[in-house]
């Protein structure tokens, strides 16, 4: 078995000892950008471009030498500085570079690429063009700290700075109070998750007295029960946090109001993919308890089902392919919580969805730049005549996510669908359910869109975009076409070593789950078709008191219990607080004030400025002692 724990990282030498640069650039260029002002607007945008394309040639020419390498050798070590010092305790920051965070140096660095050239020409009217580019850079740093860290501390500081980064592009546009409240909700609720992940830290180091992976990966061998269970549930609600899976799916949907490249950013390359990762490259843990475990795959399978239920119900396309990331994200938890018979599959499909995704975000950005910013697919229609480009490389990643047969879905998911079988028939069966959802409500966004009649409001004149936005769409395109099929055979025998040694045969033809999978979808495909296809689509969304469709539409009320369960309780204890506050504890201070005031006003009666006065006070005052201490010899 060569995993991590069995095989220590070997130490970084030549183009890995530059490892670090795919983070330091893009860093020290977001800097750069917000420093220097408006001096850099006009040029701004392309140092942006030009930093995150220098870091994924860094991650290529590393990749390229791993693959050179012998397999005991790819696992390399980066060792940076020693962060905290405290008596014998040393925390040392550094770099792990091995197949799996590799992977996701690629991914982060390259889609990453494709959607900053995109935003040249969607930002190019903005007039804070370059400070958007600053947060993208800064984006693209932290989530590469995340995954090329050697340790849970230095990963937490990536983990922390995706969520500013996240808050600051949700909030882009803050003069709309809409965007606003969405950066400040993505901000709290990722708090909430940040907790788990700080316990996890924390417990780590007290156990471990380190929280470098190989040392938790080792140690994690010992531990009982019920750490593992405490310490896997702990790094579950980070993860939820971060990759929008029930509880703490609420603010996914919200995040679409940043600029439509924010959201290719969060939901394909970036921000929603930590929590996977973080589940993954903690195997070692999950491994040693099964409540953990068995904890991750109920989440995945529950948000698997709910994105794809939000998804039939939305008229927003941003907002469709929203509860579509909640979905497939959920898959990639479902998988991961499967085992080693999973994990290389949550991984694959991660890969291929940030293409498939990030094509059709950026297109529905393209969709809505021809559109006037409208984002009501009740409102186009027939757009395939007039957006040639961007209806063939949409349609490109639509076959991708339905998992139409050699499209890169088809290998990845179902990978998971049939691990989920072979593991729980529950879990199977639920996965099967939301890749037939899936084919509905993508086929459905796919027939308002692009298809039928043209629905088009008075005064808008769709037209295609320039090639700065379609020459990325392409790319992506090519890659949801051939990204599964290049993998396919390769991905589980490469992270091999970083996450289990589970391979197993894999065949084009497909097995009984396969074929069940395909009926599945084709019906899912059937129906959209049915219900949008042969028949008009209304230009406004007619009433329903369909539950199904209520509940969808308010996003399965994630507010409403939200408000309910944890906002309300919190506003009557914090009322209640403020009353004590002001009833008690003030009334207390106000009270003896006033009282010490009243006697010092009574007192300052006694003092009229008159010698006789005074004079007379003191005579009385030594009658009164005599006339005491007369009656007290006598008593």
């Amino acid at each position: 078995m060569t995993t991590l724990e069995t095989l220590a990282p070997v130490a970084a030498t030549g183009m890995f000892s530059y490892a670090w640069l795919m983070i330091a650039v893009p860093l020290v260029m977001a800097a750069v950008l917000l420093l220097f002002g408006s001096i850099l607007d006009r040029v701004g945008h392309w140092l942006g471009v030009a930093a995150v394309g220098f870091s994924f040639a860094i991650a290529v020419c590393l990749f390229s030498q791993q693959l050179l390498s012998a397999p005991e050798a790819r696992a390399v070590s980066v060792p940076l500085f020693d962060w905290i010092t405290t008596g014998s305790w040393t925390v040392s920051a550094g770099l792990l570079v091995d197949q799996l965070s590799i992977l996701f140096a690629l991914l982060i660095t390259g889609v990453g690429s494709l959607i900053h050239l995109y935003s040249v020409g969607y930002m190019a009217h903005d007039e804070r063009r370059r400070r958007f580019f600053a947060y993208l850079n800064l984006f693209i740093a932290a989530m590469l700290v995340l995954v090329l860290a050697d340790n849970y501390l230095v990963l937490f500081v990536g983990w922390e700075g995706v969520g500013l980064a996240s808050y600051l592009l949700i909030g882009f546009w803050q003069h709309k109070p809409s965007a606003a409240a969405a950066a400040k909700k993505a901000f709290v609720m990722n708090r909430v998750g940040d907790l788990g992940m700080t316990m996890a830290v924390m417990s780590m180091l007290a156990l471990f007295g380190s929280s470098a992976f190989v040392a938790v990966n080792a140690g994690a061998a010992h531990l009982d029960a019920v750490w593992a269970t405490t310490i896997g549930l702990l790094l579950l609600l980070g993860a939820c946090g971060k990759s929008a899976q029930v509880p703490l799916q609420a603010w996914l949907l919200d995040a679409m109001e940043g600029p439509t490249p924010v959201s290719a950013l969060i939901h394909a390359a970036t921000m929603v993919t930590a929590g996977v990762y973080l589940v993954v490259r903690s195997h070692a843990i999950f491994e040693m308890s099964q409540a953990a475990t068995t904890a991750v795959v109920i989440v995945g399978t529950v948000t698997l089902l709910a994105g794809a239920w939000i998804g039939t119900s939305k008229d927003d396309i941003k907002k469709v392919l929203a509860g579509s990331t909640m979905s497939q994200i959920g898959y990639m938890m479902l998988a991961a919580g499967l085992g080693p018979v999973g994990y290389a599959f949550a991984i694959f499909h991660l890969l291929t969805h940030g293409f498939f995704k990030a094509n059709m975000f950026l297109g529905a950005g393209s969709v809505m730049h021809g559109m006037d910013d409208d984002v009501n697919m009740r409102h186009y229609g027939a757009l395939a005549k007039v957006m040639r480009v961007t209806f063939l490389t949409f349609a490109m990643g639509y076959l991708a996510i339905i998992g139409f047969p050699f499209f890169a879905g088809y290998f990845s998911k179902d990978h998971i669908i049939e691990a989920a079988f072979q593991v729980s028939t529950i879990a199977g069966v639920c996965a099967l359910l939301g890749a037939g959802v899936t084919a509905f409500y993508m086929t459905r966004l796919m027939l308002m869109t692009f298809l039928g009649e043209k629905r088009w409001e008075k005064g808008v004149h769709p037209h295609e975009s320039p090639k700065v936005m379609t020459v990325p769409l392409i790319i992506l395109a090519v890659f949801s076409v051939g990204a599964g099929l290049l993998m396919n055979w390769w991905i589980q025998e490469w992270l091999e070593p970083a996450v289990g040694n589970h391979v197993e045969e894999l065949s084009l033809v497909p097995g009984p789950i396969g074929w069940l999978t395909l009926l599945v979808v084709a019906a899912g495909v059937t129906l959209a078709w049915f219900l949008f296809g042969a028949k008009p689509v209304p230009a406004v969304a007619p009433a329903s008191s369909n539950p199904f469709t209520v509940a969808g539409r308010n996003d399965l009320f994630g507010d409403a219990i939200n408000n309910t369960l944890v906002v309300q309780p919190t506003l009557v204890a914090a009322r209640g607080l403020v009353a004590n506050d002001n009833r008690i504890i003030d009334a207390l201070a106000d009270g003896s004030a006033s009282m010490m005031s009243g006697l010092s006003s009574q007192t300052r009666r006694l003092q009229t400025g008159q010698v006789r006065t005074y004079a007379l006070t003191m005579t009385i005052g030594v009658l009164v002692v005599g006339a005491v201490m007369i009656l007290t010899q006598l008593g």
